[in-house]
């Protein structure tokens, strides 16, 4: 697959090297062409043969999947944005709508979610899913903890959607965990909120542990 991912930060950094190391395509775009330049080298550099570049806007066109890694407030502009580009496109929603002042609480209406929001903001056609929001950067890079692959928890109300999410993670090497329905999605922020919130105590794992569902 095509994964074309909006952002150049950590996240964008550690799922384009889960996509490169399972044999994706990554394109990459930032308000920064330079971040984006500077981010594809690095991929490069750890998944060495990997196919990893720089895109403009239009080439989101020729995506399988898009991957919004900014912050919420951010994903709904840029699905508002690119309109009728991402008709019929895969689009991961990766945020999670945290007060990053308190770590106490999220910032949506309560039954609610950030990425029923960001679909609500994008034209009809537009498969929302969400994943990834429940891992962190620098677990993403390693694709694992202590050994152990990561889950990364899917919501969509597409089913194939939700499948084609499922293969970029698995190809990675990470465990894909299909929850359902998109509704599903504010279990999942909320999860992370909790998730966030213990990196922040003394005791926390300094933002390298993972949600890990474990069955016999």
């Amino acid at each position: 697959m095509q994964v074309f991912i909006v952002g150049t930060g950590n996240m964008a950094g550690g799922i384009g090297t889960r996509a490169l190391a399972g044999g994706h395509s990554v394109r990459l775009i930032g308000r920064d062409p330079a971040g984006a330049r500077e981010l594809a080298g690095e991929l490069g550099r750890r998944v060495p043969g990997g196919d990893a570049a720089a895109a403009e806007a239009d080439a989101v066109g020729e995506a399988d999947v898009v991957v919004l890694a900014v912050p919420f407030e951010a994903a709904k502009e840029v699905v508002a944005s690119y309109g009728q580009r991402l008709a019929g496109k895969t689009v991961v929603d990766i945020s999670n709508p945290v007060d990053f002042s308190t770590f106490d609480s999220l910032t949506v209406p309560a039954g609610s979610s950030a990425a029923e929001e960001i679909a609500a903001a994008a034209v009809p056609g537009v498969d929302v899913v969400k994943a990834f929001n429940t891992t962190f950067a620098g677990t993403l890079v390693a694709g694992e903890v202590a050994g152990i692959p990561l889950d990364v928890f899917i919501a969509g109300d597409d089913a194939d959607a939700r499948a084609r999410v499922a293969e970029l993670a698995s190809s990675g090497g990470l465990n894909p965990v299909d929850v359902g329905g998109l509704h599903h999605a504010r279990e999942l922020e909320g999860f992370q909120l909790l998730h966030m919130a213990l990196q922040t105590r003394p005791e926390g794992h300094g933002w390298m542990s993972g949600i890990k569902i474990i069955a016999p």
